[in-house]
């Protein structure tokens, strides 16, 4: 089994006009969680350039036990890219399992002016 970079529970502060929670919330662990796998490629400043193919396959819950699996795709000299999958833990079902949502994450690394630098020193 593998180890999700983040894992959340949703609650009712998260949630849209029909109930289910915000795609904005989503985003916003989408994107953290991406930056917890680029800082295992090295203790830089990372910024996220581009979100790509966001897919919301399925809807979220208040309660849901949210997890957001990474993994590295490619590593270039300043910049890396990152799969995230997000998969709910139904919280009146804790077997029941769902792929919600999955996006492509770029980031770059950047020193204290913003401008890239090498991931590797």
């Amino acid at each position: 089994m593998r180890d999700p970079a983040i894992r959340v529970i949703l609650l009712p502060r998260d949630t849209n006009a029909q109930g289910s929670i915000f795609g904005g919330v989503i985003l916003s662990h989408i994107d953290l969680a991406g930056v917890t796998e680029a800082r295992e490629h090295a203790a830089k400043r990372f910024v996220t350039v581009a979100m790509k193919e966001v897919v919301f396959k399925k809807p979220v819950y208040v309660g849901d036990t949210v997890s957001f699996f990474t993994r590295t795709k490619k590593l270039g000299t300043t910049s890396v890219t990152i799969q995230v999958e997000v998969e709910a833990q139904r919280w009146q079902n804790p077997k029941e399992r769902a792929l919600v949502t999955e996006a492509e994450l770029t980031f770059v690394a950047v020193n204290e002016k913003g401008q890239p630098i090498p991931i590797k020193d």
